[in-house]
C-alpha cells in the first residue's frame, strides 16, 4: 500500500511541476493570422454568392465573420502576390504586367515584405504552397522572410506529379522533396502539421496560397467529393470537384486551430488571388483537359476562356473588369468580429499589410511608402474605411481605377499614337456588370479619373516581365 500510495504522490507531484511549468511559458498576447489564398476562383463559385458549386466549409467560415464584397485584387497571379506582400501596388517595382515563369527576375529586393516585418516583431512565418515572385535563390521564401516553407515556386503544377514546364517544382525549405499525394491534400496536410507542432508561446503567421483551383484541370481523387457533380459537365465538373478538395482543406485547417485551442486569438482572412477565367459551360465532356501546353499556359495568363463563374462581374481573370479583379472574401476572428455580417467598404489586397502589422503590433515604419491603408477598424469596429480609390493596374499597353462608385477601363495605350486609346467610364456601384458605358454622357466624371490615374501611371516603373526561355529551369 505504501508503494501505491507513494507512486500517486509522485504522478500528482509530477502533474503539478508540468502544469507549473506550462504555466511560466512566456503567454502570446500577439494574434495569430492565418491567410488562404484560393488561386482563380470565380466570384460566383463559393456558396455565399449562390453558387452550383459546393463550398461547405468556407460558407460555414464566412458566416462567422464578415463577408467582404468588394474586395479588389489584381489580374493576375504575380501580381496579387507582390502587392500582398509589401502593400504596394505593382506598378511601383515593375511587376504589373503577365506572371513570372522561369525568369530570372522576381519581386525587387528593395521591398520590405510582410513576413520581413512579421518575423522582426516576433511572429514564426510560414508559407505553405504556390510562391510565384521568383524562382532563384536570392527571391525564394527564405530569403524573404519566411522561416518555413513548403510548396512550389512556379505556377500552373501538377496536381499529382507535382511538376510544371520548369521540372519537378516541389520543395522543402529550398530542397527538391519527391512526395506522392494530391497537391491540395499535402498542403493541407502540411498546415495541419504546423498548426498541431506549433509552439504557442509565439505568434504564428500562416500564409497558405493554394495552386486549386488554377488548371491543369485533373480529376481529383476523392470519388465522394466529385460524384456531387454529375450534374456538370467538361471543365466546369472538374473545376468543381478541385474547388471542394480545397475546401475540405481549408475545414481541415480550420480545425486543428480549433483542436489546438488558438481560435480566439487568431485572425483567418481567405480570399481569390485573381477573378476566375471563364467561358460557357459545356454541353459534353469531350474536350481533353488534363493536358497543358505552352499555348493553353500562355493563354491562361492572357485571361483566355475557363470554367469559372464569376457571376453578374464583366469578364474574368487577366482583364481589369470587375470580373477580372473583385473576388470572394471573407475574415473571421472570433470575438474580434461580428459574425454574419456584410461589408461593402472598398478594400484592396495591399490594405492587408498594413493591417496586419497593425494588428500584430509590428512596425509600420519603412523606406518605401504604402499604398496599402489601414482597415483593422472596419473589422473590429465595423467602422467605415477612408479608401476612396483602388489602382486597378498601370500597364504601358493598358490601365484602370476605380474613384467612389466610378470606374474607367483604358484599353489599346499607345505612346506614339494616343488617339487609339479606348476609355471607358462605369458606375460600377449601379453596374457591377459594366455593361453601360457612360464616358460619352459624363465627360466631367471622365476627366477626373483620367487625371488620378495618369498621377499613378507617371509614377510606374517599367515593367519586368519578358517571355520566358524554353530552356529555363527551376533552381534545384
Amino acid at each position: 500500500m505504501r508503494v501505491v500510495g507513494l507512486t500517486l504522490t509522485l504522478l500528482v507531484l509530477t502533474a503539478a511541476f508540468a502544469l507549473a511549468a506550462d504555466n511560466d511559458k512566456p503567454k502570446n498576447e500577439k494574434p495569430n493570422i492565418v491567410y488562404f489564398l484560393a488561386d482563380d476562383l470565380g466570384w460566383a463559385d463559393v456558396g455565399w454568392h449562390g453558387t452550383e458549386i459546393k463550398t461547405p466549409n468556407l460558407d460555414k467560415l464566412a458566416a462567422q465573420g464578415v463577408k467582404f464584397e468588394q474586395f479588389y485584387v489584381q489580374p493576375l497571379c504575380t501580381q496579387t502576390r507582390a502587392a500582398f506582400l509589401t502593400g504596394r501596388y505593382p506598378s511601383r517595382y515593375g511587376l504589373q504586367t503577365g506572371v513570372i515563369i522561369g525568369n530570372s527576375y522576381g519581386l525587387s529586393l528593395e521591398e520590405r515584405t510582410l513576413p520581413q516585418a512579421l518575423h522582426d516583431a516576433g511572429y514564426y512565418t510560414v508559407i505553405l504552397g504556390k510562391w510565384h515572385l521568383g524562382s532563384e535563390k536570392e527571391y525564394q521564401p527564405l530569403q524573404r522572410g519566411f522561416d518555413y516553407h513548403y510548396g512550389f515556386y512556379s505556377a500552373a503544377i501538377d496536381y499529382y506529379e507535382h511538376t510544371n514546364e520548369l521540372g519537378h517544382d516541389w520543395y522543402r525549405n529550398g530542397q527538391n522533396v519527391k512526395e506522392k499525394g494530391y497537391s491540395t491534400d499535402l498542403i493541407g496536410d502540411e498546415a495541419v502539421k504546423v498548426i498541431e507542432k506549433h509552439d504557442t508561446s509565439k505568434p504564428l503567421f500562416l500564409y497558405v496560397p493554394f495552386n486549386a483551383v488554377h488548371f491543369p484541370y485533373q480529376e481529383i481523387p476523392n470519388k465522394k467529393l466529385s460524384d456531387q457533380y454529375e450534374n456538370l459537365h467538361g471543365q466546369r465538373k472538374i473545376y468543381g470537384g478541385i474547388t471542394s478538395v480545397l475546401d475540405d482543406a481549408v475545414g481541415r485547417i480550420y480545425q486543428a486551430l480549433e483542436k489546438k485551442g488558438v481560435l480566439d486569438n487568431t485572425l483567418i482572412l481567405f480570399s481569390s488571388d485573381n477573378g476566375g477565367p471563364t467561358q460557357p459551360k459545356q454541353a459534353s465532356g469531350d474536350e481533353n483537359i488534363s493536358e497543358p501546353s505552352n499555348d493553353r499556359n500562355f493563354r491562361a495568363s492572357q485571361g483566355m476562356p475557363g470554367p469559372a463563374d464569376n457571376g453578374n462581374l464583366r469578364a474574368g481573370k487577366g482583364t481589369l473588369y470587375e470580373g477580372g479583379v473583385r473576388v470572394p472574401a471573407f475574415a473571421i476572428w472570433h470575438g474580434k468580429i461580428k459574425p454574419d455580417t456584410v461589408s461593402d467598404q472598398l478594400i484592396h489586397i495591399v490594405d492587408l499589410y498594413p493591417t496586419f502589422l497593425d494588428i500584430a503590433g509590428a512596425s509600420l515604419e519603412q523606406k518605401l511608402p504604402l499604398d496599402g491603408a489601414d482597415f483593422k477598424d472596419v473589422l473590429t469596429e465595423n467602422k467605415t474605411k477612408p479608401r476612396k480609390e483602388v489602382l486597378i493596374n498601370a500597364e504601358v499597353n493598358r490601365g484602370a481605377i476605380r474613384f467612389g462608385d466610378w470606374k474607367i477601363v483604358i484599353s489599346n495605350l499607345d505612346a506614339d499614337n494616343k488617339e487609339n486609346a479606348k476609355t471607358e467610364l462605369f458606375n460600377v456601384k449601379d453596374d457591377p456588370g459594366e455593361t453601360n458605358d457612360l464616358s460619352a454622357s459624363n465627360s466631367e466624371k471622365l476627366k477626373e479619373l483620367q487625371e488620378l490615374y495618369e498621377k499613378y501611371a507617371s509614377e510606374a516603373i517599367p515593367s519586368l516581365f519578358r517571355f520566358r526561355s524554353r530552356n529555363s529551369q527551376t533552381p534545384r
